[in-house]
């Protein structure tokens, strides 16, 4: 296991303080200035796991209302809002300075037989034919201010490999349609559980991006302000994160300001393990347009 991942793992130890009451760090994550949007998201499911046996979580959906704090940490509150036979329902808000600044609600549900069909993964390259992020980012690091350059740089947990990456400092228009592989590494010895909430982590990159491919934008152009609105996701089957996953990302629709995606994620055999869709903030800055 990489040290980000090890990392990474230690974020998603929450510190139960009461029966239902658990907080967690806020740094870290994807973002030095605020709080990783996949971070609060893996982290509220974890506390939500905490509250539920025997049954796996099979879809949540969140809303961000205030930009986390990086310099404190969060607290997650847990309501328990049903116990039922098959299904078990929570709600979970995230606090930081008195105020909530995320919620999610998630459902759970025992192992059931029935009907099985999918969609196929569309043709892709294999991840070991594509250059790695941290490979594009080394290539680009002398374009990038030395302020950020650093972070820039900085290991990840999650390792990703873009079929059709857009240019970060220097974006041209490009179709919406948006791959990618991805997996974090060593961490195959983590429960069913973790490896859910490390997807959910995961499944908030590059997904807001696909809304911008098409205007020639990205959130190191200088051009646009980005930041997820909402988040929702769709746990079809159990999976392992530490192999290789593929992102199969696409924009329906931008305007208003917000960007609409939505994502189909596959592991390596082509099985269909979960679905997100998701509305984000992409807001001109300046009445800057591109595209």
């Amino acid at each position: 296991m990489t040290d980000a991942a090890a990392d990474l793992i230690a974020l998603l130890e929450l510190e139960r303080l009461e029966t239902n009451l658990f907080r967690g760090r806020g740094d870290g994550g994807e973002t030095p200035t605020r709080v990783f949007g996949g971070l609060v998201i893996a982290q509220a499911l974890v506390a939500a796991y905490r509250t539920v046996e025997d049954r796996a979580c099979h879809s949540l959906h969140a809303y961000f209302i205030r930009p986390g704090d990086p310099s404190i940490p969060i607290v997650y509150e847990v309501d328990r809002a049903r116990d039922g036979g098959s299904f078990t329902t929570r709600r979970v808000v995230a606090i930081q300075h008195g105020r909530q600044i995320f919620n999610l609600a998630a459902s759970f549900h025992v192992e059931e037989p029935g009907w099985t069909h999918q969609h196929d993964a569309p043709p892709t390259p294999e991840p070991e034919t594509l250059p790695s992020r941290a490979e594009l980012r080394a290539r680009d690091a002398e374009r990038v201010s030395p302020k950020w350059r650093e972070d820039f740089l900085r290991p990840r947990p999650v390792e990703i490999r873009e079929v059709d990456p857009l240019d970060l400092l220097d974006p041209s228009p490009m179709p919406d349609a948006n791959r990618l592989w991805f997996r974090v590494p060593g961490v195959g010895a983590a429960t069913p559980e973790l490896h859910q909430c490390l997807l959910a982590y995961a499944s908030d990159m590059n997904l807001l991006g696909s809304g911008a491919r098409p205007h020639g934008v990205s959130f190191m152009s200088g051009t646009a302000m980005f930041a997820s609105l909402d988040h929702a996701m769709w746990f079809h089957a159990p999976l392992r994160f530490d192999d290789w996953h593929l992102y199969a990302m696409d924009s329906p629709f931008t305007g208003g300001a917000r960007a609409f995606n939505r994502g189909l994620i596959y592991d390596r055999a082509g099985r269909l393990v979960a679905s997100t869709a998701q509305e984000g903030l992409m807001r001109p800055i300046d009445g800057t347009r591109k595209g």
